[in-house]
């Protein structure tokens, strides 16, 4: 049976792992050989006796479509005639053991689930309308501008009236105006790679190079990103590259070898989760992950990529007893070829897609993961500040009584904030399995639940940082979510809930307006104590600076239900200063204490500092001043 040739050009550099247009050599590729068309298919299967292309265009026959062997690279090819888009194929591969179906580990879209087979698809016909975002996000100033993120699970964000789930067109009829009337400047999409099971949330992974089919064809998710660009808004792929399930038709043991993964369990398989874990050190391996990446910012237009459990790639020990893990070659715990990959990724992503972020859910304090790979970095964008979220939900939960003594979960973060790009996350990590809704964490009535979520988010907006908000909490969710059902929409016919929904509204439009809130978010000179040191009263106030020409703001913050009277501050200035901001606002629902008429600063020094001024600090509330100019 006669093929078209794979160029050794291609497969030498696949066998480097540098080849990073793999996803248009490997997989399912319509073209025209000799006159005739038809579809070439080419898979990675090294230790394979024999492999064949099987299908519903020859009955699922193995003995039909038998692929030829590229001596060397364990590469298998085969162009079948009169094939075209459409095309539903599975590779039959015969091992010592005997023959498995496999899916095709390039494939660029399947079957719904829960079938398993990918289907031949045709790219290029797509019309961007994005250019002019694409040439903007190649010089996007990203350190010195605002970054707030709507986190999105695709399927429950809203149904029809029916339970069904909304289109990526739907979505993008829907999603885009209420993204774009809420003020957040980035959607970051929970998984959308193909994977079988919809408890997953798409964070087991069985199709690194296909959009779920879930809401739609490839090219209706381009419709959606097309149209986020268009309006101004950027997209973040979820991506997963610690970690893959071990389905009979997936990767596990793809060839009848330990090919994908480790053979040995201590290195191959995460306990906790049932998966398997990538072998980093495969050059072909790594070609398929930073392949993969770089395909969603490629062929998708994505504008970025938050690495999913990078922890769980650093550590060899990552949740895991003694005698159960595997030490690298000098007797350490660290993943040595885990680390090379992660450098390679930001490398190569960042180099090809200048202004694309890539962000690190990393949740130790392994260092430099933000820093450049010059000085021993990791190379990421940003990471995620889980010691802030986790420190900022301790601390609200505690009874207000109480809170004088954790006033540390306040302060400690300052001593870090700047050692990394950071992110502050709530995530939808905070509001599953039992951790109830971010405003069902808040104690007391239903008045003081929704005050201290209006704080929260008020806090997370004034703190140095990029931020991320999951759906649903801008509006104050108060079940728990579910993938199975949609938000609880029906709260903003409330007006405690409208009041948080305008609260974020408002925090969105106040960061990005405002250079003092995001001008330094990853700088030091960004942030400074006015008083730190208040526990008994349970309040803590600071300046925000956006450079030496951006007029700074003043931060105060009530973490009780009583009313701070009189409670005086210093100021770096003097004049008349205003209250721009107060989460007790009755437009968002509060008890409209505060401070409505301008405050003159008095000649006295407070604080080490030159001015001082009596404000009133609502309860449960977070004001912002700023001088007169």
């Amino acid at each position: 049976m006669e093929s078209p040739a794979l160029s050794e050009f291609d497969l030498h550099l696949f066998a480097e792992g540098r080849h990073w247009h793999i996803y248009n050599v490997l997989g399912a590729h319509p073209l025209n050989y000799r006159g005739a068309e038809g579809v070439r298919f080419a898979v990675w299967a090294p230790n394979a006796r024999s492999v064949s292309v099987v299908g519903d265009f020859n009955d699922w026959d193995p003995t039909r479509h038998t692929m030829l062997a590229n001596e060397g690279y364990g590469v298998w090819s085969l162009f079948v005639p009169n094939l075209g888009p459409g095309a539903v194929y599975k590779f039959a591969i015969t091992t010592a053991q005997g023959q498995i179906l496999k899916s095709d580990p390039y494939g660029q879209a399947f079957e719904l689930r829960p079938d398993t087979a990918a289907v031949v698809t045709e790219r290029g016909r797509y019309a961007w309308g994005d250019g002019d975002w694409l040439e903007r996000r190649s010089r996007f100033d990203w350190q010195h501008r605002p970054i707030c993120i709507y986190e999105v699970h695709p399927g429950s964000w809203r149904h029809h009236g029916s339970g069904r789930w909304l289109t990526y067109r739907e979505l993008a009829e829907q999603l885009i105006p209420y993204v774009v009337d809420t003020g957040f400047t980035h959607i970051e999409l929970l998984p959308i790679t193909e994977h079988p099971l919809d408890e997953s949330w798409g964070y087991q992974t069985t199709g690194y190079y296909a959009p779920t089919r879930r809401y739609g064809s490839p090219d209706d998710l381009r419709y959606l990103i097309d149209q986020c660009h268009q309006n101004n808004i950027g997209v973040i792929l979820d991506w997963v590259p610690g970690h893959f399930p071990d389905d009979d038709s997936a990767l596990g043991r793809f060839d009848g070898t330990a090919l994908y993964e480790h053979e040995d369990p201590r290195r191959g398989r995460h306990q906790d989760w049932g998966t398997l874990i990538y072998n980093y050190g495969r050059h072909e391996v790594r070609n398929f992950l930073i392949g993969s990446a770089l395909f969603w910012l490629d062929t998708f237009h994505m504008d970025g990529l938050r690495v999913d459990a990078v922890a769980s790639m650093l550590y060899l020990n990552y949740s895991r007893e003694e005698g159960e893990w595997l030490p690298n070659q000098y007797g350490g715990n660290e993943n040595l070829e885990a680390v090379e990959f992660l450098k390679d990724l930001n490398r190569v992503c960042q180099s090809r897609f200048p202004g694309a972020l890539m962000m690190a859910e990393e949740s130790t304090s392994w260092p430099r993961v933000t820093r450049p790979q010059e000085i021993g970095g990791l190379g990421f964008n940003l990471k995620w500040n889980m010691g802030w979220m986790h420190d900022s939900l301790d601390y609200l939960q505690q009874d207000p009584v109480y809170r004088q003594y954790h006033h540390d979960k306040l302060t400690f973060g300052l001593i870090y904030a700047y050692s990394e790009n950071f992110l502050l996350p709530l995530s939808h990590d905070e509001v599953v399995h039992g951790k109830s809704s971010l405003i069902q964490k808040m104690p007391g009535d239903e008045w003081q639940q929704r005050a201290s979520l209006r704080l929260l988010f008020s806090y997370m907006y004034t703190y140095p940082g990029a931020k991320l908000l999951f759906m649903g909490g801008e509006f104050g969710q108060r079940r728990e979510w579910s993938e199975k059902r949609e938000l609880d929409w029906h709260l903003l016919e409330h007006e405690g809930h409208r009041g948080i929904h305008k609260l974020v509204q408002d925090l969105n439009g106040l960061y990005r307006r405002e250079p003092a809130l995001h001008g330094r978010n990853f700088s030091s000179e960004g942030f400074e104590w006015i008083d730190c040191h208040d526990s008994p009263q349970s309040v803590i106030s600071y300046l925000r600076r956006g450079g030496s020409d951006v007029q700074a703001l003043v931060i105060v913050i009530n973490f009780t239900p009583i009313p701070r009277h009189h409670y005086r501050i210093g100021l770096p200035q003097g004049g008349f200063w205003h209250e721009i901001f107060n989460s007790d606002s009755q437009y968002y629902g509060g008890s409209n204490l505060g401070n409505p008429l301008p405050l003159q600063a008095a000649d006295k020094p407070w604080m080490a500092r030159p001015f001082a001024v009596d404000i009133t600090v609502p309860p449960l509330g977070l004001i912002i001043l700023r001088a007169a100019p």
